[in-house]
Order: structure tokens, then sequence, then C-alpha cells
């Protein structure tokens, strides 16, 4: 017989290396043919329940890495949630209408919307959605998410839809929702108002010029021959203008430059002589901005009356002090003009362009108008300066063109009605990070009406009737009426239906005695779509509720789904629609740059998973800061797979040796185990801890990092080293060997429980290896909670200490072994000379050849006493030199004992011993 078969080496069919790629899709089927969601939810039916509410993707080409970070972060909350005491049910959705969709029709699907119907267009967008969700479906759940995916909410539905015509019913009983002309933003390359939230700025280049307004009408202030200047960055609202306000606590001066005389504020005087290019000024009079009230100036290319009036909005920040006003172009231009009966006027259509309210400019698109309205400023003698200036501009969010502020009929809701209960609810909400609470209570502050109307096809319709003459009908009647319609029919049908059809049956009114009423065929703003889900989902699906315990999106949503999600459910329930809310920053390229195929940075989740694994990408989420912006590169992604290799080779390690060991008979109770077995315990206790901590406070970078750390440095470099001459040589059913066994299976066990979470295939893949677990999968299991052991505070301190020394005695033994005086850390023999302290520790250390893995060690006296060649270490000296014997073809070892038992001449004598009484019968 061969010694080496009398080994007790690891024996396992889990396979070393993943080949993630091949096997994940497999264990996903498997998931899939489990029912595992389901499974998962009634086992833990009847717990606290806890509701993650997904915010909505856009329905609309494959999955970026925003969406895989999003994505993951939340099936490791849902994931743990509902292994740690509660009921966590999971329902995806997806935002499904506005404009993209419209574009995708039409340019990539090269559909003729003008040969078809509102309703058939509205149809082929519906189809296109779904089959956008059916694709991010399966890329969303090959990432590993776990999730209600087979019913999940969308918002084209006709169930969700009804539930958001209650929700602006209720906002317009309450008075929230109204119709008005005002400036709102305008896409001309969508046709349609635009949303705060679909605002993005990037840089334009647009001309600045000054402009000069004669005084007619000096009010016994001026002497009626001065000019007002202003200046703008948008000389095609020059035919708008209908006033100049200036700020009534500014002073203001009256400046003469040659023959001229002119009023600007007297804080921008000297900047303004440096723009303009003034020489030589004087000035003749101050005067108060207050006094300037009712000048009257004259419009410079049209002749008519601009009005001198009084606004807060005026600041030195730029420009003149004196501000260019067309109430139909600008918010606080239409505030302003509003108190002072100012006309809205605006001069451009939907499409941009000039109309016959700006004679000499008609057929103008608006941004192609500046050029000649500067040359007719330029020939009447007005224009004072003319240069150009890049600037932040806002623009399209979809298109990526810029828009403009142009006054329209849309309908509104009030904000200010109910702004109050917005801050008030904001204030209940933990967030995470607190950064998020200010910025969201700035916005709220700062946020004007909501323009809710959009001027598309592909939406939600604005449930709204009108009279024969023109006025609104919106009743709790009219309402409920059209959301049942909805929730039976779907909303195609206001477009389909003749008007009398969608109104309650035999709906009479006196305003209209003919009977003819006429319906709004505005959409609504696909942010109050999504915003509206917390009726349409959280309130609608009995399995959840209202509010939330936590919105989890990118910090783009606090001026998104945050905030149309707030404004909503204050309007309707009085409360915010969430307990919690915690935002994630964007994925960069690994230089921190933003993401661009035209950069060919762009790092696919498809292409990750195909190549690495969803495990990795999804460690790759745990390992990152993500509250702030993550990068993420074929680097990074290596890197991150390394520490993957490391946890794999633990569990690989672990269960290999556990091949003979049964957890119901062989176990070593705690207060039998040696003491290094029960540290680890102690150890594992701690880590258990650590990693709940930081799970309940979404901190798994603080998760990653200690399991990292405890496979690395706890297991492999201490214990599992140590543990293998043990449970390789010793006997079957030795007590050493059993008590290393009970210990690696309970770290086994916990460390697939703890790691679950984030390596959702790699652990369940562990659980199905694991000898006597009675789950069929680690997904219907709780983590562990840490135990209260004995004296584990004395423990920790004293193994500390002796994991301290160790380490020195390796460095020791590497130097040594650098130095060719050994070769393997066995052929040594080591003296050491210890303080005091830390002989005490090693006296009660237990054999310190296993604990150094070396043939001999003996502790030869003080640490003073050591001899010149010994190294000198922080807790010890050590004098290191080859062990004196022969090797023991079984254990290694080098020992004088070798041959002591005639019968057994290679062997030495603990090895001996071991194979006379284990195998003697087979030899």
């Amino acid at each position: 017989m061969s010694y080496k078969d009398t080994l007790r080496m690891p024996k396992t069919e889990f396979p070393m290396r993943g080949n993630l790629p091949n096997r994940e899709p497999e264990r996903q089927l498997k998931w899939e043919e489990q029912n595992i969601y389901e499974k998962v939810q009634e086992r833990t039916k009847g717990r606290p329940l806890f509701v993650l509410h997904d915010g909505p993707p856009y329905a609309n080409g494959d999955i970026h890495m925003g969406h895989a970070l999003n994505k993951v972060l939340k099936d490791i909350i849902v994931r743990y949630k509902s292994v740690s005491g509660f009921h966590a049910p999971y329902v995806p959705g997806w935002d499904t209408h506005g404009l993209p969709i419209e574009t995708a029709l039409t340019k990539n699907k090269k559909v003729n919307r003008k040969k078809m119907s509102v309703a058939e267009f509205r149809k082929a967008c519906a189809d296109y959605a779904m089959e956008q969700i059916d694709r991010q479906r399966e890329q969303f759940k090959r990432l590993g998410v776990r999730g209600d995916w087979e019913n999940p909410y969308v918002t084209l539905t006709k169930e969700y839809e009804a539930q958001q015509i209650k929700v602006f019913g209720d906002m317009a009983k309450k008075g929230y929702i109204y119709k008005g002309k005002k400036p709102v933003y305008w896409s001309p390359s969508s046709e349609s108002a635009l949303a705060e939230a679909e605002i993005e700025y990037h840089d334009k280049r647009s001309p600045s010029i000054y402009v000069s307004f004669a005084v007619t009408d000096g009010k016994g202030v001026l002497e009626g021959d001065e000019k007002f200047v202003i200046w703008t960055t948008t000389p095609w609202t020059i035919p708008a203008n209908l006033a100049i306000t200036v700020h009534p606590e500014l002073e203001y001066s009256v400046v003469k430059v040659g023959e001229e005389k002119y009023v600007v504020a007297s804080g921008l005087l000297e900047t303004i002589e440096k723009e303009i290019g003034w020489e030589d000024t004087e000035v003749v009079k101050t005067v108060q901005g207050r006094e300037l009230e009712h000048v009257m100036t004259t419009h410079p290319i049209y002749g008519r009356n601009s009005l001198v009036i009084l606004g807060e909005h005026v600041t030195l920040d730029a420009g003149t002090g004196c501000v260019h006003t067309a109430p139909g172009h600008g918010e606080d231009d239409y505030i302003v003009g509003q108190q002072y009966g100012l006309e809205t006027l605006c001069p451009v259509d939907d499409k941009g362009v000039f109309t016959e309210e700006a004679p000499g400019f008609e057929g103008l698109f608006y941004d192609e108008a500046n050029k000649p309205i500067t040359q007719k400023l330029e020939e009447l003698g007005a224009l004072l300066k003319l240069t150009f200036i890049t600037h932040s501009y806002p623009h399209d969010w979809r298109t990526k063109k810029p828009v403009i502020f142009r006054a329209t009929a849309q309908w509104f809701a009030s904000i200010k009605d109910f702004r109050e209960d917005l801050i008030s609810a904001v204030k209940k909400v933990k967030w995470v990070p607190e950064w998020g609470e200010t910025r969201l209570h700035n916005m709220v502050r700062d946020r004007g009406d909501w323009c809710i109307s959009r001027q598309r096809a592909w939406g939600v319709p604005i449930p709204i009737f009108y009279e024969e003459n023109g006025e609104e009908i919106v009743t709790d009647e009219t309402i409920n009426h059209v959301s049942q319609l909805f929730r039976e029919h779907g909303s195609n049908i206001w477009f389909e239906w003749e008007t009398k059809d969608l109104l309650p049956e035999g709906f009479t009114s006196s305003k209209s005695p003919n009977g003819n009423f006429t319906r709004e065929m505005d959409i609504m703003d696909v942010w109050f779509d999504s915003g509206s889900s917390h009726q349409a989902v959280l309130v609608e699906n009995e399995e959840l509720q209202r509010p939330a315990d936590l919105y989890l999106e990118g910090s783009d949503q606090y001026r998104g789904w945050f905030n149309s999600s707030l404004s909503t459910s204050v309007a309707v329930s009085g409360e915010a629609p969430y307990k919690g809310v915690l935002s994630h920053g964007f994925a960069l390229d690994g230089d921190g740059k933003k993401m661009s195929k035209s950069l060919g940075n762009v790092v696919i989740p498809n292409k990750v998973m195909n190549q690495l694994g969803a495990d990795i990408l999804r460690l790759w989420v745990a390992s990152v800061d993500y509250q702030a912006d993550v990068r993420i590169s074929d680097k990074i992604l290596k890197q991150v797979a390394e520490t993957y290799r490391k946890i794999r080779n633990t569990f690989r390690f672990l269960l290999g040796n556990l091949h003979d060991f049964d957890p119901a008979t062989d176990r070593v109770s705690y207060e039998k185990l040696p003491e290094m077995d029960r540290y680890i315990l102690v150890k594992l206790n701690d880590l258990i801890g650590q990693v709940k901590k930081g799970y309940d406070e979404y901190q798994f970078s603080t998760v990653y990092h200690a399991l990292h750390n405890f496979c690395t440095i706890d297991l492999s470099s201490f214990y599992m080293d140590i543990a293998k001459d043990t449970l390789y040589i010793e006997a079957e059913d030795a007590l050493s060997r059993r008590a290393i066994q009970t210990v690696m299976y309970d770290v086994l066990v916990s460390l697939v429980k703890l790691s679950s979470p984030i390596l959702a295939h790699t652990a369940d893949e562990v659980w199905e290896f694991i000898p006597g677990v009675e789950e069929e999968s680690v997904q219907l299991t709780d983590l562990p909670d840490a135990e209260d052991l004995p004296e584990s505070d004395q423990l920790k301190e004293k193994w500390g200490t002796i994991m301290s020394i160790r380490d020195q005695v390796l460095k020791a033994l590497e130097n040594a072994r650098n130095q060719k005086v050994i070769g393997k850390s066995l052929t040594a023999s080591i003296s050491l000379y210890p303080t005091e302290d830390a002989k005490t520790v090693l006296e009660g250390a237990g054999e310190l050849t296993r604990l150094f893995i070396v043939s001999e060690a003996v502790i030869d006296g003080t640490k003073d006493e050591a001899p010149e060649d010994a190294e000198i270490h922080e807790h010890l000296a050590i004098a290191v030199r080859p062990a004196d014997g022969e090797t023991c073809e079984r254990c290694w070892t080098v020992t004088k004992t070798v041959g002591a038992q005639e019968k057994y001449p290679e062997l030495c004598d603990s090895c001996a011993t071991i194979v006379k009484e284990n195998y003697a019968e087979t030899e």
C-alpha cells in the first residue's frame, strides 16, 4: 500500500473554474423551473413587509452600465431583506410613453406616421415598447436580478393608466390643476412643451448684444433724451419686448458718453464701459430704481411703447441692470409682466418660426433670425455692441437640440399651492446620502408650476372635456368614468371614440345646450406617468404598500422621478411615496470620463457577462462607493475577477475538506474545540456582525472588503494553511480533524449565506455541494446570527498577538529561503527567543510546529538571550536552520523519528502510529 493512500486529501466535484458565462444561464433556467421567486415569497409571507419600488427604466434599446449598476444594487438589497427577517417582493417596471419611441418608429422602423391615424400610430408605439420590454427583461434576468418578471408594471397597461387618471382627477379636485398661457420650456425639435426634468445643459455659442431704448416720457425723473441700455444673448426675443425691468433698490446712473446719455445700473458701470468701449464717461445723475417706474421708452424696431417696470429678479451678476423683458419668452418676464398687465406676446410658432406678430421676420426660424434682427438694430442705430459668447444653455434631453421659452396655453400642476406640504414631506424621509434632502428641498423650494401637457401622440391623454364655449369640464363623475373606461379598454379609445361616447351616459350641461362637447388632445408629461406609480403600483398591487420603504435611482432622479413622485403623492395622499431614498452616481470609464461611443470607452453589460459572468459584474457593484460616480474598465474588472477567484477557491477548499464530514454525527461541540478553532469561530461572528451592518446601512463595499479579507487573511493565509496538515494526515475521526471540519462547515455555510445577495449564482452553486443542508437553495435560508461566544475578547486579543508573531516567523522563514538556508518551510527548524509576554502567549498556542508549518520549533530562551545570527522582530528573535533528520514520506516533516518503528522505515513515529492504528487491515 502506498502511504499516499492513507492521506485524507480533499475531494469535491465543485469545479475550480467558475465558467460563469456558461453556468449562470443554466442556473437561471433552474431558478425558473424551481419557481424560486414564488418560493421565496411563500417562505417569507407573514414577515414585516419591505418594499423597494422599482423606478421604471425607459423601454428602448439594450441596457447600459447605469442600468446594470442600478438593478444589481436593488437586487442586493431585496435579496438581503428576504434572508434577514423581511417579506420583500420585487415588482420591476417599465416606462413606455414619450418621444423616444415615436422617434424610433419613424426613424429606425421607417413607419410613415402621416399614413396612419393617431390610434394606429399609438398601437405601433405600444407594440414596439413591449418588444423592448422583452429584450430588456432578459438582460436584467441575465444579471441575476430576482423579481416578479412575469408580472411587471408597465405604464401603458390599462390598470396603470386608470390609476394615473385618478391621480390627475384628485389633483384637479383639490384645485392643483389649471390651464394657462405662460412661458414654458419649448422644444422646436420635438414641437412640444417640456418639464424641467426633461432639460439638460450643454454649451452653446450665442450672440451677445447691447441695445439702447430711447426714453419718450421721463415722468419728471428723466429729461427725456436718455436711452436705457439692455443686454441679451437672445436677439431673437427683441421683437417680443414689451418692457424694461429695473430693481427698485438698486442705484442707476445717467451716464453721458459723447453727445448721448444712457441709463445703467451704477454697480455695473465700470464693466459696461469695458464691454462697450465707452471712454470719457460722465455720471450726470443718479436715481433709485423705484423712481424709474412707469418711465416710457420706445421699441427700437417697432416704435411701440416699452414700459419701465420694477422686478426683484434683477441682479448685478451680469448685463446692465436694465433687463429686456419679453413676457412671452421668460418665466420672470411673465410674472412681472402679469403684475403690470402686459400682454403675453409670443410671435413664435410650434416649430420655432416667427409669425406675423414679428413684422419683417415672418417665416424665419428663431435662431436664424438673430442675424437679421441684429442687423436691423444696427441700421436703426440702436446696437451698441455685438460679440459672441459660449455659455451653458438648456437643451432637449432627447433630441439634444436647444430649447426656448415660449408662452403657450398649457396644463399646469400648481406646485406653489402645496409647496409647504412638499417641503414638510421631504423632512420626514431618510436620505442616503444625507445631502439628498438638501438637494430635493432646494428643488421643491425653487420649483415653478409644473407644465404637465405635451403636444404628442404617444402618452396618456389629459382627461378634460370642453363645453361649447370652451370652458373645461373636469368632475368626479367624468374622471371616474374615464378611469373606468381606460381600465376596460385602454387609453387608445380617447383617440378612437366620439367625444359623446367618452362622457358618462346621459351627460348634459346647460352650458352646452346643443350637446356638442369636445375633448383635450394633449397628453400628459411622461414624468406624470412614472410619477403616478405610487398609486398605479403600490396601491393597485395588494402585495405592496404606499409609502414604499425605499426608492433607489441615479442622482439625476432628484429632478426626475424622486421629484415627480413626491409632487403627485403629496398632492393626493398628503405624504411622500417613500420612507427612504437612496441615490447612486454614474458609471464612468477607468479614467473617470463619461462613456461615449465616439470615444470608444463604453463598457457594455452584456459583453462583460458573456466574457466574465454576471457575478463578476455584481461583485464590482458591491466593491465601489456607488453613492458617488463609479469607474469601470477591463483593468478594474480584471482586479474584481481576481477577488472572485480567491473567494471561489476558498469555497472549493472548504468543500473539498468536508467530503467525509456529516454535520449530524461528526460535529465537535464548541467547548471541546481547540483554542485556535474557537478563535476562528469568534472571527466568524465578527464577520457576521460586520457584514449584516454593512447590508443594513447599504454600505456594500464594507461587505465586499469584509468577505474578501476574511477569505484571504483569516482563512487562506492563516487557518486553512495551518489546518491542512491535520486534515490530510490525522485519522478520519481524530478529534483535532473533526474539530477543524466543524469550524470549516460553520464557516462555509455562513460565508455562502452572507455572500448570496451579491454572488447570487455562485452562492447557489456552492450550496448544492454542502453536506447536510436541507433547503434546495441558499435563497430559501436566513442569514446567520452572531453568537455570544464565551471569552471572545480574550481569544481575539491572544490570537491577534499569535498571528502577529506568526507573521514575523514567516518573514524570517522567507528570508532564510531566499538565502538558500532552507527550502520549503517543513525543512526548517526554528529557535525562538520571545519577550516574556510573547512567551506566555506561545506556550498557550498549542503545537508550534503546526502553527508555523516547520519540522521543529523550540523556545530556546528570552529575546535578550538570542544569538547574533537571529533575526530580531517586535515580539521575538528567530534563528532558522535546516532541520535534522530524514523526511517522512507521508507528512513530509524532517525528523529524527523517521524509521523509529521498524515496520514503517519511511515514516516518522507519528505517521507510523496513525497508519498502524487505522490502516493495518489493508496492508
